[in-house]
């Protein structure tokens, strides 16, 4: 049978439906043939509605999509819808109550009721209960489960979590996978007494200087990425070598599957490079080997394999940093969590764990966005988008304020770091492997300094609230107390972000 349209479909229907109640069996038996028939768009089909839609606003959210892509989205998505639920707002529940519990379940009986399949039961279609984010995970099949629920006013959101948007110029990173180490130039570094080497950019924002005063000790800073590298011993065995008592702790969140119900874990351990480039960045330890220092070289780390790569465009990737998210609220050793990672647009889940982490006084910094020249035309993306989260990104060594060859900009940016050069050298930062350097850029190596930052100013005022570091940083940085529209407050002075001299 031909394909027909959603807009046809409805159509026929509403032509079919006018017709006296005493139709020829003939007549019943096309109605049925045409609804069972509906096929859905094809996932290139999908993707170049949400690019229309895309150009048209700006941006994307699921909100704005008709019941009809929604649904196909799904379908092309493992049959998988994401479903928050409760009152605007309400996120996360520590003890749910019995009207979230109602919700919840009026939900699944919605999606029971409007199955075509009368022998599904609720194990069936119930993929996933988060226990705290009042989101859950169900499976669809029919049309009429999305029109039926999208007439629910206490679900705050459906999004189809196994979706994968197919546009590649929109999703490639330049500064996703790599695990080759690279020669630095010598001109693309100092080096300590010790012997360490220290980032040519570490000296534009005075990190150098501002170490005579705090180092990061006694911070903990999360770092939720592509994990660390088990083949790097400076952010393993020797990781507080120079400075007993200092930990790194690694977990994994991710699982590496094709199949949406596996809950088996791939570890922590770092599979692209990504997240030892960002946790390098953050916390290499102050070394007698020639090896480059991180910004906070005496901060604890807690790094989280969460995703496979920097674009959370999976099902698993999703709900891996959600879960990271969760379990780095709950530890009260870490203040800080970086995000070197995103999505061009809302992802549901991700920003109720966000917004758990947040209420739990964790300080939140997010990448803002980084790719090829041909799309970094858009603004800032998510999760950087979000008021709980501090959007960074990365901007050249000049006078004259101009970011990065792959970086975004846009008025949700709250600060910059300097982090290439006009050879387009970027960052130089402790590589995958042993003795390895490799160069690190974009908007993820500002985010990784920045959460280095906070930590220098937060060890050097231990008391001191997240409201309070967040305003320093403001405080130090170029255009504080104005806000420039594409740049955020500018370049962090961290000598004065740590001291609060010339202020």
């Amino acid at each position: 049978m031909k394909k027909l349209s959603f807009i046809s479909s409805v159509m026929v229907l509403a032509f079919l439906s006018s017709c006296t109640t005493d139709e020829s069996p003939i007549q019943k038996e096309q109605i049925i043939e045409v609804v069972t028939h509906e096929e859905p768009l094809s996932a290139i089909e999908v993707s170049n509605q949400i690019n229309t839609l895309f150009e048209q606003n700006g941006s994307f959210n699921w909100s704005q999509a008709s019941d009809y892509l929604l649904w196909s989205a799904a379908i092309n998505g493992d049959n998988i819808l994401t479903i928050g639920y409760g009152n605007e707002g309400e996120s996360f529940s520590t003890n749910r109550s019995n009207e979230l519990i109602q919700i919840k379940d009026e939900i699944i009986k919605t999606v029971l009721t409007t199955s075509s399949d009368t022998s599904k039961k609720r194990e069936d279609i119930l993929l996933y209960d988060d226990p705290i984010l009042n989101n859950i995970d169900v499976i669809i099949t029919d049309f009429n489960s999305v029109v039926e629920l999208r007439k629910n006013n206490q679900i705050r959101y459906i999004e189809p979590e196994g979706f994968t948007f197919s546009n590649e110029n929109l999703e490639r990173s330049s500064s996703g996978c790599s695990q080759s180490g690279e020669t630095i130039s010598s001109s693309d570094y100092g080096t300590l007494p010790s012997g360490a080497k220290v980032p040519w950019n570490f000296y534009d924002h005075n990190i150098d200087d501002a170490w005579a005063y705090s180092t990061g000790r006694g911070i903990g800073v999360g770092v939720i990425d592509t994990g660390v590298s088990s083949k790097q011993s400076y952010l393993g065995s020797k990781f507080d070598d120079a400075y007993s008592g200092r930990t790194i702790s690694k977990y994994g969140t991710y699982v590496d599957s094709i199949w949406p119900w596996k809950t088996n874990t791939d570890g922590p351990d770092d599979k692209c490079g990504h997240g030892t480039s960002a946790s390098a960045t953050i916390a290499a330890p102050n070394n007698t080997a020639s090896q480059f220092v991180g910004v906070a070289y005496e901060c604890n780390l807690v790094s989280y394999r969460g995703t496979s790569d920097v674009v959370l465009n999976g099902y698993h990737e999703r709900k891996g940093v959600s879960k990271a998210l969760v379990e780095l609220g709950d530890r009260n050793d870490v203040k800080i969590i970086s995000m070197s990672i995103g999505y061009p647009w809302s992802i549901g889940s991700i920003k109720d764990a966000i917004r758990y982490a947040y209420s739990k006084n964790k300080l939140i910094f997010a990448a803002g966005g980084t790719s090829t020249d041909f799309t970094n035309w858009y603004g800032v993306i998510f999760p950087a988008t979000m008021s709980e989260t501090v959007a960074v990104t990365g901007v050249e060594e000049q006078t004259n304020y101009q970011e990065c060859d792959v970086c975004h900009t846009g008025s949700d940016m709250d600060f910059t770091i300097i982090m290439e050069r006009n050879n387009n050298h970027h960052q130089p930062v402790l590589g995958f492997n042993n003795g390895d350097s490799s160069y690190f850029g974009g908007s993820s190596v500002a985010t990784a300094v920045t959460a280095g930052i906070a930590a220098l100013v937060w060890s050097e005022n231990p008391t001191w609230s997240r409201a309070q570091v967040l305003q320093r940083l403001k405080e130090s940085s170029e255009f504080y107390p104005s806000k420039d529209g594409d740049f955020g407050y500018g370049n962090i002075d961290a000598l004065k972000a740590v001291t609060g001299n010339g202020i």
